[in-house]
């Protein structure tokens, strides 16, 4: 036996090849777990979705340990003008664009309020519609609000962001419950100009 060190060989690595490269492009690699991990995941969440909607595909479904997950993108349902009791002159439901995430369909909404301007949020978390439990809300429905004005905080990553409105006008509605889930891009409310 000699003296001389060994050394270290690196594990043997063993890789499947993705099923195109279309796959192995689209699913970037899950974030270490930390004391932020909701949020990562979320973020992660985010990165699929716009990849998704990037996308050809019409679904994406991503499995790590002993979670999955099931991207679906919005389709749009169109129902006969007579059983959906269509005016004539009225534009058909296919022109409509379709709900974002986390907002209803147009046909439950009031048709006064398709395509009304809304604040949207920045960034996904949680949000909150009052500085602090049993406080009077930032914003109500019915209401006024100015540019610049605090409609709500949105918590991520343990840190909470004013959420400021670009928009004047009457509130129309405030859209997410207060400690509901919200995504980037999500309406927040629902303003009618002045």
């Amino acid at each position: 036996m000699t003296d001389e060190p060994v050394a270290a060989q690196p594990p043997e690595v063993h890789a499947q090849p993705p099923e195109s490269p279309a796959a192995a492009a689209a699913v970037p690699p899950p974030p270490e777990p930390r004391d932020g991990g909701d949020v990562e995941l979320l973020g992660l969440i985010d990165r699929l979705a716009e990849l998704l909607e990037r996308s050809d595909l019409s679904e994406l479904e991503v499995e790590s340990g002993g979670t999955g997950l099931i991207l679906r993108k919005p389709v749009v349902v169109t129902a006969a003008p007579a059983a959906a009791g269509a005016a004539a002159g009225s534009p058909p439901a296919a022109d409509a664009p379709p709900p974002a995430a986390g907002e209803p369909s147009a046909a439950g909404r009031d048709p006064a309020l398709i395509g009304r301007p809304s604040v949207k949020a920045p960034l996904t978390g949680i949000f909150y519609a009052s500085p602090a439990p049993g406080t009077a809300p930032y914003v109500q429905a019915g209401g006024e609000v100015a540019v610049g004005q605090v409609i709500g905080l949105i918590e991520a990553m343990k840190l909470f962001n004013e959420i400021k409105s670009d928009l004047a006008g009457r509130v129309v509605r405030v859209v997410p419950d207060s400690g509901a889930l919200v995504k980037a891009k999500q309406p927040l409310i629902e303003v009618e100009p002045l």
